[in-house]
């Protein structure tokens, strides 16, 4: 934080103070005496004009801070050369225009912190505020501040109370500003039974040592350059120099040695009656002093080299540095805070995906479950419709072959019926001709009649009748034969339809006969191929449950366990006396009497598994 950022925070709170309406804006006669004094306490000369001539176009009305800012930079701040000027009669200028606004607290409480105190955590507050306007604090530097006055105080600092107050409604949680930290501080809860002399000697040192860049304060025992005694000494130590006064009221500065990257510390042995001795040297003089204490040496040692350290680096001030690096460490903090937020967000999603996972598996699973057991239902009802299919087609069939049994036998008998009907035709036909011989034995007749009239006259009218009613019984009979013949020769066609098409239906359920019998030949394959796997993995659980009893057969006195990386390993054949040879070959037999067993079932398969047994084995039979 730079020279420009601190004196803006401050003369933020003096233009808010002259800001009545809060509006953001402020009158340009306020403005002139805000400008006016500014140029006072900042050692610059003041310009009357300039601010006339900025807002030369709003005589009348009020000037906004967007309008007073280029003024402000321009003509006040651009001018400002740093150690020309005071900055704490900048801070009591702002301080003084703000606190009449702002600052009221109860004036009759007992823990009510004097005007100066107050001034002073003001100022600190700036010091360690965000450079945000509102000025506010986050609650990572209230309590760094707090544990400082606490530490100022020898006292131990009190976190509950600091996150009471954070914890209540009226405060913000990403900060404080600094009427409520000043509220804070005179309601006593921090200081209770505190005496208010203690409470501003803290509030003093840590303002010196914040504000002030005083890294360390003390009384130090000097050895002077000409007469070369000794006399005690109040030393001010800053990153830019060590001054050292005739007593702590800092008004008789006696000396100041200026700190660079060429100065170094050393610790001395004691002499002359010092003990505790450490030097300064410069490039041009030696500093040689005693310290109270060996701690007192040793934090004064650490206390230079840390300002040397800052002069080297280039820095000017340890507390904006230390300030600088608590912020990094709260980014840091934030953006582990927010990856491991996400992380845990990431983790919360990955852990719902596994469980919707898990649970889109268990719902495979049991869909799986269902499909195999609809499957073996499918597989079931398929097979009971083969089965029915098969019998169905086998009725159909022995209906078929009795039809055509039945057909071949009325085909008999039509053949028989036509057999007769052609014996009739035959016989009518005899008939004919015997009409026929009779008619030309009649034409023979009329002509004997013609020769002789009157004689056959009479036999001629009988005879012709007699023919008449033979020719009528002739043609019928011959009508009759020709229906007959039409009606046989129908039903032969009819017939012969029906035999063709009984014939295709049987062809047809033949060939779905000889399909269903093909498909049950496949599915009998397959149910043997799956016998026969299953039988080949029992054979093989029952070959490995063997091998694991013969390994894990506890070892007798004398045995030496086998070894499973060759097939005949080192043993010691036991004696027929030995009850583990005869449990051994009591379990032989069960195996061979259930690989006889197998056998039966499928005997080239066990005699492959057998010989594979008997060439994977560890260990020797005794026959």
């Amino acid at each position: 934080m730079d020279l420009r950022s601190e004196l803006l925070k401050s003369i933020w709170y003096g233009f808010t103070a002259l800001d009545l309406e809060k509006s953001g804006k402020v009158s340009k006669s306020q403005l002139k005496v805000l400008s006016h004094n500014l140029c006072t306490v900042l050692s610059i000369p003041h310009d009357p004009v300039a601010l006339e001539e900025h807002f030369r176009d709003d005589d009348d009305g009020p000037v906004s801070s967007q309008g007073y800012m280029p003024y402000l930079n321009k003509y006040i701040l651009d001018k400002v050369e740093e150690g020309s000027f005071n900055k704490e009669d900048v801070d009591e200028l702002c301080w003084t225009l703000t606190a009449k606004k702002n600052y009221q607290p109860d004036r009759s409480s007992s823990t009510l912190l004097p005007e100066k105190d107050a001034f002073r955590l003001w100022c600190l507050f700036n010091f360690l505020s965000e450079d945000k306007y509102p000025l506010v604090m986050v609650p990572d530097e209230v309590e760094y501040l707090l544990k400082k006055v606490c530490m100022a105080m020898s006292i131990e600092f009190n976190c509950v109370e600091l996150e009471d107050f954070f914890s209540q409604d009226s405060v913000h949680q990403s900060g404080i500003t600094v009427w409520v930290f000043l509220e804070m501080m005179n309601s006593g809860k921090i200081t209770r039974g505190i005496d208010k002399s203690i409470v501003s000697m803290a509030v003093e040192e840590v303002y010196r040592e914040i504000v002030g860049d005083v890294l360390k304060e003390g009384y130090l025992w000097k050895k002077g350059q000409l007469r070369r005694n000794w006399k005690e000494r109040w030393f001010t130590l800053r990153p830019s120099n060590l001054s050292y006064y005739t007593g702590e009221d800092r008004k008789d500065c006696q000396g100041n040695i200026v700190l660079d990257g060429n100065c170094c510390v050393e610790v001395l042995p004691d002499r002359d009656g010092k003990r505790c001795m450490f030097c300064l040297k410069t490039l041009s003089k030696t500093y040689e002093m005693s310290a109270s204490d060996t701690k007192q040496r040793q934090e004064w040692t650490s206390a230079i080299q840390t300002a040397i350290r800052l002069h080297v680096e280039g820095k000017k001030s340890l507390h904006k540095d230390l300030k600088l690096k608590r912020r990094e460490q709260r980014e840091h903090r934030e953006k582990r805070r927010q990856a491991k937020e996400e992380e845990l967000l990431r983790l919360r999603a990955l852990q719902e995906e596994r469980e919707r996972k898990l649970a889109e598996l268990e719902l495979l699973k049991e869909a799986q479950k269902q499909a195999q057991a609809l499957l073996e239902e499918d597989e079931q009802r398929r097979r009971q419709q083969h089965e029915q299919l098969q019998r169905t087609l086998e009725v159909q069939l022995r209906e078929a072959e009795e039809a055509r049994v039945s057909m071949q036998a009325e085909m008999a008998l039509k053949e028989e019926e036509a057999e007769k009907q052609r014996k009739r035709i035959q016989e009518l036909e005899e008939m004919q001709k015997r009409l026929e011989e009779a008619l030309q034995q009649e034409i023979k007749a009329r002509l004997d009649e013609e020769a002789f009239p009157d004689r056959v006259a009479s036999c001629r009218v009988i005879l012709l009748a007699e023919e008449e009613e033979k020719m009528k019984a002739l043609m019928n009979l011959q009508e009759e034969q020709e229906e007959y013949i039409l009606k046989t020769e129908r039903e032969k066609r009819e017939l012969k339809q029906e035999m063709e098409a009984k014939s295709q239906a049987l062809e047809e359920a033949q060939r779905q006969l000889e399909e269903v019998r093909a498909n049950r030949h496949r599915v009998d394959q397959d149910v043997v191929a799956a016998q026969r796997k299953l039988r080949q993995a029992s054979t093989n659980v029952k070959h490995w449950n063997v091998q694991m009893n013969r390994l894990m057969r506890p070892i007798g006195p004398g045995e030496k366990r086998p070894s499973l990386g060759s097939s005949f390993a080192s043993f010691q054949i036991p004696t027929q006396r030995d009850p583990g040879l005869r449990l051994r070959r009591r379990s032989g037999s069960e195996d061979q009497d259930e690989e006889s067993k197998e056998n039966v079932e499928s005997r080239d398969e066990c005699d492959l598994e057998k010989r594979h047994s008997h060439t994977s084995n560890g260990d020797m039979d005794i026959p």
